[in-house]
């Protein structure tokens, strides 16, 4: 492992970094108390002060500060009664390469610096691309989040349609002759606006039908209405309410009009590593680009979004950078040409850790356990006279009602379960209605023990 080195400013800091990794292990060994929660900037303020001065503190009072105050100031992601949002669940081996990562501190965005890392990374690549069914050729990188995922696949979508288009006469003076726009449902993710407002797009909101879904029927009718449509939004597994949009339809109006269909599967689409459910994702495999986060339900830690393309040139085109002291390096698998980096964490690398160390076939049994412990606590809701359940579920999101419930009755059941660490189970808006919603990632949720509070707290 070489000889400890002993910097010149820094010194001898083996005591800092031992606190810090003795206590990274007994966390990741141990994980989140269910007890804490968030508290207001002057309660933390109030405690600790400000923390950075000029002499320093030391270790000691260092990791004291953060194992005391500032990480009891946390939602628990990974607790397995944690419901809310779409709760992280990563294995422990993952978070353990994560610090593994971070202590190798290797430049993720060149081959030439990066290239064992990268190549580990490519090989989860490689994987989620056998599950989308798509060519060898197919890649991408990882990103950090759902967000930079969908502005990467979008903004490659909106240059290699605007070349195309330039191509075909549908410019005139260097502009388009109508706008550019960009299609969704009004269930897409809400990063897909805030893309829409970072490449300056509009937005053509299409209809979804009474089960939720975005059709081909709905797309067609508005991409011949707004000739500027330059890419289609597909969800797959929408976070609010878990719908897994009609991709097959989709793409085939879609690339019939020579639109590009980008499947946001930032939540739903770890799914297609489960049998049971893996006919909601027909057509994907045609698809343009897509994007899932591994730190949502495929057991990584935060934060790490996979965007991948089916033909990445495309993405070199848009993304690629060029300096006098980069050209030279530069290859044609290089990460930074992928998305809107540069620089670069080799993020996927714990993801990797993990799929290494356990194999596929138990990210399937551990995603096929968490489908089947929503479906049992959504059988018992069909089945309450107090429950009802709003949207028949299709992933592992269950919105239900409390029949005569008031707004203010709902945020108190959820606060007053937080605090006492039972359950976190915040409240959503659909269709304007206050409601609840479970969203089960972690395979190790007791489904009875949801049960057993919904009865007992709700009656």
């Amino acid at each position: 492992m070489g000889i400890k080195k002993i910097s010149k400013v820094w010194g001898d800091e083996s005591r800092a970094v031992d606190l810090a990794l003795d206590w990274a292990k007994a966390h990741t060994v141990s994980g989140s108390d269910p007890k804490t929660t968030f508290r207001s900037a002057s309660e933390l303020y109030a405690e600790v002060g400000f923390t950075i001065t000029e002499e320093g503190v030391g270790p000691e009072e260092a990791i004291r500060i953060y194992d005391e105050v500032l990480q009891p100031a946390t939602r628990s992601c990974d607790d397995p009664m944690m419901l809310s949002f779409i709760p992280g669940a990563p294995t422990r081996s993952a978070v353990a390469f994560d610090t593994a990562v971070s202590a190798a501190n290797v430049f993720g965005g060149l081959w030439e610096m990066g290239a064992g890392a990268i190549f580990a990374e490519n090989q989860v690549i490689d994987w989620i691309k056998s599950l989308l069914k798509w060519p060898d050729s197919a890649g991408g990188t990882f990103v950090s989040g759902g967000t930079l995922g969908n502005l990467a696949a979008l903004a490659t979508a909106r240059h290699t349609i605007k070349e195309k288009w330039n191509s075909i006469g549908r410019f005139q003076n260097g502009r388009p002759l109508t706008g550019f726009k960009l299609a969704c449902a009004s269930t897409a993710h809400s990063s897909v606006r805030t893309v829409a407002r970072v490449l300056d797009v509009e937005v053509v909101t299409v209809p979804v039908d009474k089960r939720g879904h975005l059709t081909g029927k709905m797309v067609a009718q508005a991409l011949d209405e707004n000739p500027g449509v330059f890419a289609v939004v597909c969800s797959t597994g929408t976070t609010n309410t878990g719908i897994v949009d009609d991709v097959k339809d989709v793409v085939r109006v879609a690339h019939e009009r020579g639109v590009w269909v980008h499947c946001d599967g930032a939540y739903g689409g770890a799914g297609l590593a489960a049998p049971s459910i893996r006919h909601l994702y027909d057509g994907i495999e045609d698809a343009d680009s897509f994007i899932v986060d591994p730190h949502k339900w495929l057991f990584a830690p935060y934060d790490c979004c996979c965007v991948v393309y089916r033909e990445p040139r495309y993405a070199r085109q848009t993304f690629s950078q060029h300096a006098e002291y980069l050209d030279l390096t530069q290859s044609d698998i290089d990460p930074s040409d992928f998305a809107i980096h540069l620089s670069r964490r080799t993020r996927g690398l714990p993801l990797w850790y993990s799929l290494v160390t356990h194999g596929t076939k138990k990210y399937t049994e551990a995603i096929e356990l968490s489908l089947a412990n929503s479906r049992k606590v959504a059988d018992y809701i069909r089945r309450s006279k107090h429950l009802e359940l709003i949207v028949e579920p299709e992933l592992s999101v269950i919105v239900f009602r409390r029949l005569g419930w008031t707004d203010e009755q709902y945020r108190s059941w959820s606060h007053r379960l937080a605090i006492a660490g039972d359950l976190l189970c915040v409240p959503t808006k659909h269709n304007g209605e206050t409601i609840l919603r479970l969203a089960f990632t972690n395979p190790d949720t007791d489904p009875d023990l949801v049960i057993r509070l919904l009865d007992t707290t709700m009656n």
